[in-house]
This record gives structure tokens, sequence and C-alpha cells, in this order.
């Protein structure tokens, strides 16, 4: 059997390192939060184990001897290097429960947001981060660990977790008179600069007239488009789940009967192929599934 060395008596090496870096017992003990006792009792086993004299008294001080300078020398680099460890591993423990998620903002404020305190409910121990932007997900350039996006859900290197279905209705105000108006003549319809086509795609699918001729307001984002509708601005095309607060309290209408689903197009839940999920990660996954299956 091969041999190896034993390792010196730890508690004994440690208090050493402490002793030798200060010079000093008392306040190696402070550091190491013992008693000088304690700690000369420590040092003095290490002596006895390693046959030789480590420190010595001149003049009223601690010295280190020529061996004790020279194992000190030995020894600081290796508890440096214990110390950066424990460091980088408590991180990396704290970091595992930190979960960094990008969603687009119409997205994050009028369905995850809301259901994100039943989340943090079950899960204290997991902080999400959560960011919002349009541009498609890049797991290889970006901080996060995963992400939701629109689309059909067929996009490489991700695996993808389906949400709400995709489905158009108009809405509006009650005070608006667009239920007089089965043809929405005389309407302001309201875009979202980020989905420009689901106005012509529900109009067509309703069987109405084009949108070309008619008053229309844009903006930045579906978000924005929303609550335009809600200030009474005109009729925005909108996907029902993310309106749904406002249809059940009567804060906004659908006035037409006709839904276009999108079908596969729509909101995934996405992250990446080639890492391995952390605990963290598959927690919310889990979590949203079940939100989306019930």
């Amino acid at each position: 059997m091969e041999h190896r060395e034993s390792l010196p008596p730890l508690n004994p090496t440690r208090a050493f390192e402490a002793t030798g870096r200060h010079l000093s017992i008392s306040k190696a003990a402070q550091e190491l939060a013992v008693t000088p006792a304690a700690v000369s009792r420590q040092v003095r086993t290490l002596e006895l184990y390693l046959g030789v004299s480590l420190f010595e008294r001149i003049k009223g001080r601690l010295e280190l001897t020529a061996a004790g300078a020279s194992y000190l020398a030995e020894l600081m680099p290796l508890f440096v290097t214990l110390r950066e460890a424990t460091a980088n591993l408590r991180t990396t423990t704290r970091r595992a429960n930190v979960l960094k998620i990008r969603s687009p903002a119409t997205f994050a404020v009028r369905w995850l947001i809301p259901r994100l305190a039943n989340f943090h409910r079950l899960h204290d121990n997991i902080e999400v981060q959560l960011t919002t932007s349009s541009a498609p997900l890049n797991f290889s350039r970006e901080d996060i660990d995963a992400g939701i996006q629109l689309g059909d859900g067929n996009w490489p290197d991700v695996h993808v977790q389906r949400l709400i279905p995709n489905i158009l209705i108009p809405v509006a105000t009650s005070s608006r008179s667009s239920t007089a108006r089965p043809n929405l003549q005389g309407e302001t319809l309201l875009h979202s600069l980020a989905r420009p086509e689901d106005w012509a795609l529900w109009l067509q699918g309703a069987g109405m007239p084009s949108s070309a001729g008619r008053r229309e307001m844009r903006y930045e984002t579906s978000l924005l488009t929303y609550q335009a509708a809600i200030e009474g601005h005109g009729v925005a095309i909108a996907q029902e789940a993310l309106v749904r607060a406002e249809l059940n309290s009567g804060a906004l209408i659908a006035p037409f009967p006709f839904k276009l689903d999108r079908g596969a197009h729509t909101y995934y839940f996405a992250w990446p192929s080639h890492r391995q999920p952390s605990e963290a990660l598959t927690v919310f996954r889990d979590w949203l599934v079940a939100l989306v299956v019930a």
C-alpha cells in the first residue's frame, strides 16, 4: 500500500498560522474567537508534533524561530488559498439561489409580476431578479438563467415551455361606442410597434376591412397600448390573457365575439440546453408549469 504522510493537526496548525502572522497570541486568540491560553496550548501541541520550537520570546516579544519562519512562509499561501476557496464556495452557494430571468415588459408587468408574490411565499429561499427587454434571448452573451420570449418556440440551443395561449381580441372601455360599430368605423385603432401585424391578422380573421385609411395610434409596447385603451384613447388589439384582470373588473370590454388564436405563436419560457439547470431554475420552471396547466 502506498504510504502517505499524515497531515499535521489542523486546529494547532491554524493557531500557529494566526499567531505567526500577528506575532501575538492575544491577537490570534481574538481572530480565532478562543482564549489566549487555548492558542498557547494549540501552538505547543504543534511544536510537540513537529519536534521543533516555532517561537521564542526575545525581550518580552514573540519572535519566530528559523524553523517557525520557514514553516509559516510555506503555510500562509495555503491558508490564503483555503480562505479564497471557502469564500468562493459560499458565494456560489448564495448565487445558486439567485435566479436571473428576463422577460418582455408587457408580459412581466401584466402576467408574471402579479404571480411572483405567490412564488416567493412558497420559495422564500430563492431570489428572482427580473429584467425586461424585447430583444431575442442570447444565453451566450447575457448573464441570465432563463427568459421569456414571444415566438413559435422553435429556437436553437434552448429548451422551452409554452406559457399562455395567444388569443387576440379587440378591447376598449365600456364608454366607447365600438359596440355599435360592427366594422370599427370611426374608431381609433391602437397598435403596439412590437406586434404590428396583430390588427391586420384579427381583421382578416373576422372578415372585416383592413385597417388602411383608419385612424391609428402606435405605441412602443403592448403595455402602453393597453393603458391607452384603459384611458379611452381607442380600441386596442390585445392578448386576452394579459388583459384578463381588466375584463373581469369591467375596466375593459371585448365588444366583438370573434377571437383569433395565434396557436404556437405565443410566449415561451426558455432556458439554455447546454447548461445543467440549477435547483432554483428547476423549482421556478415547475412552478410556471403548474400555473399554465391549471
